[in-house]
């Protein structure tokens, strides 16, 4: 924080004690206030191609205009182009900037994405909790640079030096057994000079849940702290520290409601809620993640003492959070905030064209270049023919969507050798649509992109009793769950408005009550296996039998001719009243 002092001339100095004639004083102007530029990301997931994308932008007669958005070389422009009116700024992003990548990216353990963030200037990356997928050993890799194998495939690929991040990851509230950060917590970055610096304190931390969310061998050792009291502690240390402003990197997030727009805020809730009304004031800016929703919220608190500008930028590099914090750097104060989601309009796809509604941005030819070098070396897995599809299979949809179905039963039918009679899909697992060619054709990167975290199917015996605990876990949460998608033969019904315990009821197997003294075989994959997701239970689960890969499965269901169709019908019934 700087001060500004009233300067006395010398010669004012030398006549003050002789006569009556008061001294001259000089008043040196205070100094202007200083706006530093914050550009924002969160959730890229290794997008390094165009992700087939729309951003919903709404138009000037009230429409949603539909805009093509994201890839790598676009989203480095859109950055270059707005930090080009900015003296001072930074890039961050609110974690998840790797894993559930496309696989021109997870192919080669994302280390091109580190590649590109390198390139576009990235400064800090808070840790979400896909950057844990490979364990956390392999995520210091990530930062630290080097070919030591400690994931399932072979580093070091494409550049044998791989010399690991230029930007810093934060996590605040992540400690190893000795107790240390895993990263460092936070950082301050000074701007300007003499009387116009000012400096900006950032703190990064993923959710305090990631271990829930993750598969546990990838955490073992780690402890993950409450964010609230985490991001207070850090506050302070960087305000004694002499921070001006205090922005918050957090893999966490909110939802809004309202009709589709990138800047809006429409009844916001969610997890980092309840996070914020804990914060200490001195927080000015909340850059979040995790819930991959767009949205530029003016938060305050119930009792109106605090307010944070709080922001979130979608997911896939589909937007750019372009926010601007003025600070007076006489009291070193925050006096004004704003922010804007830049959409990153880049290739027109399907039936989605360019519009005119919004900037479109040219690729920037460096990081073409070198995400090309990945894709070409990608190509002969990506382009393998895969199976064939009679129709597109999309993702999203009441309980799991078309998709989900379709995977729960491939995988069904590859574990019926060992047993299997039930199959459950999660739809967090599921990360992109399944789009055949005209002919019908999927090829392997597009199974890829749909499930890229190289699982394998476990098969287990499980209790009718233990199966119906399991599936009534799911709703037994107060935010709005994903339910697990079933396998041909599995249903239920679900009523989330009924008291807890009872929101799960009515499951049939085969047309008949589950019965809870039979043994059931059932086959997930190895995350869920190993109680990722918060799935504890399957931990229960005896006589595991190790099947082949969820991709390897999903491949081998697809070559049935005819083509296959994604099921339409619903296997879970959701009885919940409107509203």
């Amino acid at each position: 924080m700087n001060h500004r002092l009233t300067a006395f001339p010398l010669a004012a100095l030398l006549l003050a004690g002789c006569a009556a004639t008061p001294p001259l004083t000089e008043t040196v102007p205070a100094a202007a206030p200083v706006e530093v530029g914050i550009l924002a990301i969160n959730d890229f997931h290794g997008n390094l191609e165009p992700p087939r994308r729309a951003v919903a932008i709404p138009g000037p007669g009230g429409e949603s205009i539909q805009v093509p958005s994201g890839g790598a070389a676009w989203l480095a422009t859109a950055i270059d182009s707005l930090r080009e009116g900015q003296a001072h700024s930074l890039t961050v992003s609110a974690g998840d900037l790797t894993s559930a990548s496309q696989l021109v990216s997870s192919l080669f353990l994302d280390e091109p994405t580190i590649g590109v963030m390198n390139r576009v200037g990235l400064d800090f990356n808070a840790v979400g909790n896909h950057e844990f997928d490979r364990g956390w050993r392999e995520l210091l890799r990530l930062q630290q640079g080097g070919c030591e194998r400690l994931a399932a495939r072979e580093p070091c690929a494409v550049e044998p030096d791989f010399a690991g991040a230029e930007f810093r990851y934060l996590a605040a509230n992540v400690t190893t057994e000795s107790g240390e950060t895993l990263f460092p917590g936070s950082a301050l970055r000074r701007f300007g000079k003499g009387e116009e610096e000012v400096s900006v304190g950032i703190v990064g931390l993923t959710l305090e849940g990631t271990p829930g969310l993750v598969t546990p061998a990838g955490v073992a050792g780690l402890t993950f702290a409450d964010e609230a009291a985490t991001i207070n502690a850090a506050t302070a240390a960087l305000k004694r520290a002499g921070a001006d402003a205090v922005v918050v990197l957090i893999h966490e997030g909110a939802v809004t409601g309202g009709e589709p727009d990138p800047n809006g805020c429409v009844d916001p809730q969610g997890a980092l809620l309840p996070i914020l009304e804990a914060l200490d004031p001195a927080v000015d800016l909340v850059v979040s993640g995790h819930t991959h929703r767009a949205y530029v919220c003016d938060w305050r608190s119930a009792d109106g003492t605090k307010s944070i500008l709080v922001t979130s930028a979608a997911s896939q590099g589909t937007l750019v959070t372009d926010i601007t914090l003025t600070i007076d750097p006489a009291s070193g104060a925050v006096i004004a905030k704003r922010a804007v989601n830049v959409p990153v309009q880049s290739q027109p796809f399907r039936d989605i064209p360019l519009t005119g509604a919004t900037t479109a941005f040219a690729p920037r030819k460096d990081i073409a270049e070198y995400v090309a070098r990945y894709v070409a070396a990608a190509a002969e897995f990506a382009t393998r023919p895969a199976g064939r599809l009679a129709a597109r299979a999309p993702k999203l949809g009441p309980n799991g969507g078309p998709l989900g179905r379709l995977i729960a039963d491939a995988q069904l039918a590859a574990t019926r050798e060992a047993g299997a009679q039930i199959a459950l899909m999660n739809p967090g697992g599921i990360r992109a649509d399944l789009d055949p060619q005209a002919d019908g054709t999927i090829h392997f990167g597009d199974i890829y992109a749909v499930q890229p975290f190289d699982n394998t199917l476990v098969t287990m015996t499980l209790t009718g009793a233990q199966l119906a605990q399991l599936l009534a876990s799911q709703v037994a949460r107060e935010t709005r769950p994903e339910i697990l998608v079933p396998s041909e033969g599995l249903a239920f019904d679900i009523d989330l408005s009924r008291p807890a315990g009872q929101r799960l009821f009515n499951i049939r197997y085969r047309g008949a009550p589950l019965d809870p003294a039979a043994d059931y075989r059932v086959t997930v994959n190895s995350f869920l296996a190993s109680g990722g997701d918060g799935f504890d239970l399957f931990n229960q689960g005896t006589e595991r039998t190790v099947g082949m890969g969820d991709l390897e499965a999903l491949e081998a269901w697809l070559q049935a001719d005819p083509p296959r169709r994604a099921p339409e019908a619903a296997r879970v019934r959701d009885l919940t009243p409107p509203g």
